[in-house]
This record gives structure tokens, C-alpha cells and sequence, in this order.
């Protein structure tokens, strides 16, 4: 007896293509129950046994040389039991017992049980098959058991979409040649009879070994031994059959045929491996392909915003006043322009980017990866904050607008009364230094003397009486110096040039008076009735200069009561008249009686009244346009006022009802919100045409922007008739078209995440109406114990013990991983599609790697361009970095840390 194995203990067994070594096999017994023809028929065909034989035998043999031996002869050289034991140890690579040393039939029959038992004990039964019959040579016992070995160990683990062992065989022929004419598998016997199938399986894997469009179906023993051959010399398979055998067979023997066929599948496993492998690595590269995009066009469109806000800001923040109020009103327009052009896209961009955003996450989520965590500066945190400060800089430059709008209107109004009082002033002095210059009193007579002493007595108190106006100009011009009027050095110079000039006034009427008064002592007679005639004229004629100064004096009112109030005033000014007409009617009766004097005593008058240049056709002048200018000025302004109280009521009538509906619309989507009504797609629906109507709505709002612009343009700064201001109703607008936005796109991400994780509708109903159920509040959130009685109602064992709490606290770390305490309702759908569906993996893609690899702890960048399509196969060589391990070969690529970091890192 010889012992193998110390004649083979150099040679180290590995498992074959044929097996793992594993057992069970519960199918095999039934597949065998089917199968196992031996019993049953006691005559073997002899055109099969020939196959059979020929088949078995270089199936053993492509095993056995493992081992360094071989047979000759089936039925004779396993009679010992010895090169049996050897086979099984090979194919199944473990160690059988040790075989017995002797070479009675006695250790032949023990050593051939041992064989058998180790087949019974991979789960397979050996009916009608015993040792005694393989040790006498029983052909067909000796084919029987080895076809049995050929089941187990290359057969039974073949499986194509969960069939049975020959059923997978059998569909994997049939999809590998598919494409190729003149074939059709349909079994394991006459299908093969052509040898064009057995072409096209090699064809298929190893295209540059076959030409198979030269093979011709009516040639099969060509087309046989062409395979045949390519297969012995290329694929390691050795020569099972001969051509003629099956030529020349009605019907080839289906094990032989099956066994050879085995062979070439297992030849070609490794290529079916890595294009599962590919697969699942392409599948899982295109999600993070896309996921990439998605986050570069978060990071653009979020740098771009944040651009757009950083330049923005500066120009809203800008204090600087203009000079004019023509130029303040420019900035008004610009800022009008930046609020209907400018804006309104930047607030769509927002939107959509926090879309975007959620989105995204959402996708993140459905395929098992990491969250997205923007570059630093980009969060949607960061644009709320610089949105926020964008909209407080834009409230603050509307308002400083607004006010430096009023101060330069007060300015203009104090600069036009100090011009319209410096003009009257200055037509007043025209010419009064050359009359205090002018010696005429030294060649006039007594009674002219006399007359220029009262004509100068009347002079200073015509003087006098322009005082008053005098420190008014002064004042106007300190007031507008106070508040830093930008043409303050004019009104400076004019003011200082008036008050110099009325200095020297009062000193010229001072010499004057000297002079005149030296000599009064020369004159005698005076006419008394033109002297009184001037004095009265004089102040009441300075009364009517100085009545239309201030009936002349412009105005400024915002509101209907204060131009009433006006109105009032003036009113109670005309009440004094009567008197003032009394008074002008007793001046102008003293110069009637000088005339009635002059004419009744033939007195012939040199001319005007030689003591005033007040006569009474300057009186009755004055006195005719003392008031109607007034009146018309007056009722203008009424008018202008009547029309603000009428665009302040036209606003408010149009707010009052713009805002309510928003107030209205934004309660309305919240109840929506939390609502089941129909199937998602229903929702997403009713929720688009509910987003139209409120853009169809948008015209009442540009209504309201127009009657605002008219209120602004006509300077009206408050309304007595409305809360609403045109600020908070476009604040209440971009938030209704910004809430909208969002309820539509938490319905997309709930379809998202249904179709994803295959949950029904009628899933997707229930856990909708558990989280409504307990959603006491309709607050869109579950508080802790809101939420642990929802997954009671689900079925989860979270009761209040130890095991309960425990189970609990790991379900609201995924929910809450920020420790809220709220659950919101898509964190609740998030949990349950995880827990009702399967996610690839990390180790799952570094296992579909290692298979592209060989099995090695790298891979190389010829091997990536091999197995995965060109952008993919670039995408991965680009982001994979060098292998470090010491079994590393040039080029080597680290596939480990690549997988590991589609699913651990967030900068990937």
C-alpha cells in the first residue's frame, strides 16, 4: 500500500475551481433525487459510456495533475481508493483520513467508504453506489460516483438568478450566446451537436481567440475541434470529447456535455465576477459623480450670492448726502430700481439654493453617504446672516434717504426765504446811500429844509422798521450754516455784504441828520398837513410791505390739517383789515384835504408831497394785491393736500387687503403642510397649483409698488389709515413665495425618497398618519415622548425598560443627531426608508474592487481602464491615492481608502 500522502506532503492541496470545500447543498439531494438515473438503468448506452468515460477521465486528470499523477483507466485506477481520496482532496481542498497501507480488498473497500463518506458528508446520497462495486470495477457504479463528485463540486454552487444548479448552467449558456446567429441553447445534448455554441462561449470571454464569423453550422467537427483545441491550449480546459463522437451520436450523452461545459464557466467565473464587480462600482461612482456636480453648483451658485450681498451692502451703507435734493431723489429712483429690477431674482436665487441644498442632503441620504458640509463661508446659515444684514443695511439707507430727503427740502425752503427777504431788502437800500450822500440841503430854502428834516425824520423810521428784517436775513443765514447748506459761503458773502451795507446806513443817517438839523434853524415853515400825511403813510405803508412779506413768506405742510390750519390763520389776518381800510382811508383823506387846501386857497403845489415818497396811488396799489396772491396760494396748497389724503387712502385700501391674504395664505400652506390628502404625487400637484395662484396674485402687489411709488414721489412720510407699510408686505411676500417653495420641495424629497427606497404609497400614508396622529400641535414636529409613542404604534419594543430605553436612545440619535429634541417629519421618513431597505456599502464596493483586482490589496490604472467605462475608470484613477502596502507594484493604486472615503468623509 502506498501512502500518497507522504509521497505528495511537499505539494500544498488548494481549493479547485470546482468547489470552496463548504458544505450542505439541501438542493443537491433533490437535484440528485432527479438525476440519478444508475439504479434504474441497469444498461449504460454505449455511445454515452464512451463519452462518459472520455469526459470523466480528463475532468479527473485536469485535478489530478495538481497532485502530479493521473489515471488511465476510470473503473481500474480507482479500485485502491487511493488516487479517489487524492481527487477529492484536491477539488474540495481538505484533508480526507488517512488512507490504510495494504493492498488486500479489504483496505481497498475501507479506503474507498472513506471517500464516500466524505461525499455523504458535503450533504450529498449515494443511492446504489457502495464500495464493493467501485473496488470490483463497476463501470457504471465508478461513473455513477464520479458524476456525483462532478455535481457537488463543479455544478451545484453554479446559480443564475436564484435557479438550480443544471437550470443556471443552462441560463448562463443561453445569455452568453445569445447574440451570436445559428445558435440557440436549449439543453445539454443535440444544442451542442454543431460545436458553433461551444465557439461562441470562448468568442464571447476571448474575442481575439476565435474568428467565429468564418465557422459554418454545416462543418461541426471543424467548428468542435477548432474549440476544442483553443480551449486545451488557451484556457487551461482540457480535451473532454472527440468531435466524431458527438457527430456521430443522435443525442450526446448530457453529463459528458454538462461536464465540459462546467469547465468553461468556471474558466470564465473570474470575468462574471469582476463585470458584477464593475457594475456595482460604476453604480455607486455615478452617484457620487452626480452628488459632486450637485455640490460644485452649490458652491458656485452660493459664492455667487454672497458676492452679489458683499457688493450690495457698501452701496446700501453708503451715508454720504448729496447736496440737492434733485440728487437725493436720483438715489431714491436707484434704490427704487435696485428693489423692483435688482432684487427679486437674488430672492429666487436664495430659494432655489436652499433647495438645492435639501435636495441634495436628501440624496446624500438615500445612497448611504455622508452629509454635505459647505465650504467654509457657504453654509446656508452664512447667506441668511448676509441676507439679514443685506435687508437691515437696505431698511437703514430707505430711512436716511428719506430723512436727508426732508432736510434738504427744509434747507431749499430756508435758502428761498433768504433770498426773497435779501431781495426785498436789497430793492429797499437801492439808492439810499447816493439820497444820505446828497448835499441838496445846502442850497435849499427854509421850507425845504424843513421838508428834508421830516423827509429824513420819516427816512429813520422807515430805518427802523426794516431792523426786524434785517436780523431775519441774519438769522436764516446762521440757521443754514447750522445745517451744513452746501452753498452756505453765497449766503454768507450776501448776508455779510447786507449787514455792512446797513451799518453804513446807520452811519450815513446819522451825518445826515447832523446836517440837516444844523441847519434848521434857517427854516420856518413847514406844510404840517403833508408832514402828517408822511408820518402816518410811512408805517402804515411799511405795515402793507412787511404784511406781504409774510402773505408772500413760502410754506411747507405735509398733511390736509396743517394747510387748514394755514387757511385758518389767513382767515383771521383778513379779519383785521376793516381796521387797516380805516386807517388807509383816514391817510388818504389828510392828502384830499392838503389838495382841497392847495386848490381852495389857489395854492400851486411844486409836485409830489415833498416830505414821503409814499403817495396814495402806492397805497391803493398795495393795498388791491395785499391779499388775492395769498388766497391762491393757499387753495393750491389745499388742493395738493386733498390729493395726498387721497393716494394715503388708495394705499391703505389696497394693503388692507394684500395683507390679510398673506397672513391668510401663510396659515393656509402650514395646514397643508402637515395634511394627508391622496397620494404624494396629489399633494405635489395640489401644491403647484396652490404656488400658481399665489403668482397670479403678484399683480396686486405691483399695484401696491405702483401707489407706493406715487405716496414716496409726492413725499408723503406716514398714514394714519393702514399698519401695513410697503417694507413688511414685501418681506411677507418673499417669505409666501419662499414657504411655498419649500412645502413643494419637502414633497419632492418625500417621492425622492419613496421611489428610492421602494416604500408604497400605502407606506408612505401610514407613517404620514402616525406622525399626524401624534402631532398634537400641527407643529410639523414630534417632541421625544410624541415620538416614542409613534414608533409604538409601528410596532417598535421602545417601552420604558432597560432594553426598550436603550433601543430608543439609538433611534433618536439618527433622527436627532443634533440633540433638538424635536423630530421633524422627514427625519421620521429618513429612518423608516433605512429601516425597511438595504444601502450598498463601503465594504461592499471594496469587495467589488478586490474582485476587479484579482484578489491583490491594490489595483493598478490599466486594470481600472480595463473593467470600468473611461470617465469612470479617469474619475477613480484621479482620486485614488498610491498603495503603501509592502506587497505594493508600480502603479499601485489604494482602493480601500478610496471606498472607505465615499462613505466616512464630507471633503471628498
Amino acid at each position: 500500500m502506498v501512502d500518497y500522502h507522504a509521497a505528495n506532503q511537499a505539494y500544498q492541496y488548494g481549493p479547485s475551481s470546482g468547489g470552496n470545500g463548504t458544505g450542505g447543498g439541501g438542493g443537491m439531494g433533490d437535484y440528485m433525487a432527479q438525476e440519478d438515473d444508475w439504479d434504474r438503468d441497469l444498461l449504460l448506452d454505449p455511445a454515452w459510456e464512451k463519452q462518459q468515460r472520455k469526459t470523466f477521465t480528463a475532468w479527473c486528470n485536469s485535478h489530478l495533475r495538481k497532485a502530479g499523477t493521473q489515471i488511465e483507466n476510470i473503473d481500474e485506477d480507482f479500485r485502491d481508493g487511493l488516487k479517489l481520496m487524492l481527487l477529492l482532496e484536491v477539488i474540495s481542498g481538505e484533508r480526507l483520513p488517512k488512507p490504510e497501507r495494504g493492498k488486500m480488498r479489504v483496505h481497498k473497500i475501507n479506503n474507498v467508504n472513506k471517500a464516500l463518506d466524505f461525499i455523504a458528508s458535503k450533504g450529498v446520497k449515494l443511492v446504489s453506489i457502495g464500495a464493493e462495486e467501485i473496488v470490483d470495477g463497476n463501470a457504471k457504479m465508478t461513473l455513477g460516483m464520479i458524476w456525483t463528485i462532478i455535481l457537488r463540486f463543479a455544478i451545484q454552487d453554479i446559480s443564475v438568478e436564484e435557479t438550480s444548479a443544471k437550470e443556471g448552467l443552462l441560463l448562463w449558456c443561453q445569455r452568453k450566446t445569445a447574440p451570436y446567429k445559428n445558435v440557440n441553447v436549449q439543453n445539454f445534448h443535440i444544442s451542442w451537436k454543431d460545436g458553433l455554441a461551444f465557439n461562441a462561449l470562448i468568442h464571447r470571454h476571448r474575442p481575439e481567440l476565435i474568428e467565429y464569423d468564418k465557422l459554418r453550422k454545416d462543418d461541426p467537427v471543424t467548428n468542435l475541434n477548432n474549440a476544442f483545441e483553443v480551449a486545451e491550449k488557451y484556457l487551461d480546459i482540457p480535451k473532454m470529447l472527440d468531435a466524431e463522437d458527438i457527430v456521430n451520436t443522435a443525442r450526446p450523452d448530457e453529463k459528458a456535455i454538462m461536464t465540459y461545459v462546467s469547465s468553461f464557466y468556471h474558466a470564465f467565473s473570474g470575468a462574471q465576477k469582476a463585470e458584477t464587480a464593475a457594475n456595482r462600482i460604476c453604480k455607486v461612482l455615478a452617484v457620487n459623480q452626480e452628488n459632486e456636480h450637485l455640490m460644485e453648483d452649490y458652491e458656485r451658485l452660493a459664492s455667487d450670492l454672497l458676492e452679489w450681498i458683499r457688493r450690495t451692502i457698501p452701496w446700501l451703507e453708503d451715508r454720504v448726502p448729496q447736496k440737492t435734493i434733485q440728487e437725493m431723489q436720483q438715489k431714491l429712483e436707484d434704490f427704487r430700481d435696485y428693489r423692483r429690477v435688482h432684487k427679486p431674482p437674488k430672492v429666487q436665487e436664495k430659494c432655489q439654493l436652499e433647495i438645492n441644498f435639501n435636495t441634495l442632503q436628501t440624496k446624500l441620504r438615500l445612497s448611504n453617504r455622508p452629509a454635505f458640509m459647505p465650504s467654509e463661508g457657504r453654509m446656508v446659515s452664512d447667506i441668511n446672516n448676509g441676507w439679514q444684514h443685506l435687508e437691515q443695511a437696505e431698511k437703514g439707507y430707505e430711512e436716511w434717504l428719506l430723512n436727508e430727503i426732508r432736510r434738504l427740502e427744509r434747507l431749499d425752503h430756508l435758502a428761498e426765504k433768504f433770498r426773497q427777504k435779501a431781495s426785498i431788502h436789497e430793492a429797499w437800500t437801492d439808492g439810499k446811500e447816493a439820497m444820505l450822500k446828497h448835499r441838496d440841503y445846502e442850497t435849499a430854502t427854509l421850507s425845504d429844509i424843513k421838508a428834508l428834516i421830516r423827509k429824513h425824520e420819516a427816512f429813520e423810521s422807515d430805518l427802523a422798521a426794516h431792523q426786524d428784517r434785517v436780523e431775519q436775513i441774519a438769522a436764516i443765514a446762521q440757521e443754514l450754516n447750522e445745517l451744513d447748506y452746501y452753498d452756505s459761503h453765497n449766503v454768507n458773502t450776501r448776508c455779510q455784504k447786507i449787514c455792512d451795507q446797513w451799518d453804513n446806513l446807520g452811519s450815513l443817517t446819522h451825518s445826515r441828520r447832523e446836517a440837516l438839523e444844523k441847519t434848521e434853524k434857517q427854516l420856518e415853515t413847514i406844510d404840517q398837513l403833508h408832514l402828517e400825511y408822511a408820518k402816518r403813510a410811512a408805517p402804515f405803508n411799511n405795515w402793507m410791505e412787511s404784511a406781504m412779506e409774510d402773505l408772500q413768506d413760502m410754506f411747507i405742510v405735509h398733511t390736509i390739517e396743517e394747510i387748514e390750519g394755514l387757511i385758518s390763520a389767513h382767515d383771521q389776518f383778513k379779519s383785521t383789515l376793516p381796521d387797516a381800510d380805516r386807517e388807509r382811508e383816514a391817510i388818504l383823506a389828510i392828502h384830499k384835504e392838503a389838495q382841497r387846501i392847495a386848490e381852495s386857497n389857489h395854492i400851486k403845489l411844486s409836485g409830489s408831497n415833498p416830505y414821503t415818497s409814499v403817495t396814495p396811488q402806492i397805497i391803493n396799489s398795495k393795498w388791491e394785491k395785499l391779499v388775492p396772491k395769498r388766497d391762491h396760494a393757499l387753495l393750491e396748497e389745499q388742493s395738493k393736500q386733498q390729493s395726498n389724503e387721497h393716494l394715503r387712502r388708495q394705499f391703505a385700501s389696497q394693503a388692507n387687503m394684500v395683507g390679510p391674504w398673506i397672513q391668510t395664505k401663510m396659515e393656509e400652506i402650514g395646514r397643508i403642510s402637515i395634511e394627508m390628502n391622496g397620494t404624494l404625487e396629489d399633494q405635489l400637484s395640489h401644491l403647484k397649483q396652490y404656488e400658481r395662484s399665489i403668482v397670479d396674485y403678484k399683480p396686486n402687489l405691483d399695484l401696491l409698488e405702483q401707489q407706493h411709488q406715487l405716496i414716496q414721489e409726492a413725499l408723503i412720510f406716514d398714514n394714519k389709515h393702514t399698519n401695513y407699510t410697503m417694507e413688511h408686505l414685501r418681506v411677507g411676500w418673499e417669505q409666501l413665495l419662499t414657504t411655498i417653495a419649500r412645502t413643494i420641495n419637502e414633497v419632492e424629497n418625500q417621492i425622492l425618497t419613496r421611489d428610492a427606497k421602494g416604500i408604497s404609497q400605502e407606506q408612505m400614508q401610514e407613517f404620514r398618519a402616525s406622525f399626524n396622529h401624534f402631532d398634537k400641535d400641527h407643529g410639523g414636529a414630534l417632541g421625544p415622548e410624541e415620538f416614542k409613542a409613534c414608533l409604538i404604534s409601528l410596532g417598535y419594543d421602545v417601552e420604558n425598560d432597560r432594553q426598550g430605553d436603550a433601543e430608543f436612545n439609538r433611534i433618536m440619535s439618527v433622527v436627532d443627531p443634533n440633540h433638538s429634541g424635536l423630530v421633524t417629519f422627514q427625519a421620521f421618513i429618513d429612518f423608516m426608508s433605512r429601516e425597511t431597505t438595504d444601502t450598498d456599502t463601503a465594504d461592499q464596493v471594496i469587495a467589488s474592487f478586490k474582485v476587479l483586482a484579482g484578489d491583490k490589496n491594490f489595483i493598478t490604472a490599466e486594470e481600472l481602464r480595463r473593467e470600468l467605462p473611461p470617465d469612470q475608470a479617469e474619475y477613480c484613477i484621479a482620486r485614488m491615492a498610491p498603495y503603501q502596502g509592502p506587497d505594493a507594484a508600480p502603479g499601485a493604486l489604494d482602493y480601500k481608502s478610496f471606498s472607505t472615503a465615499l462613505y466616512g468623509e464630507s471633503d471628498l
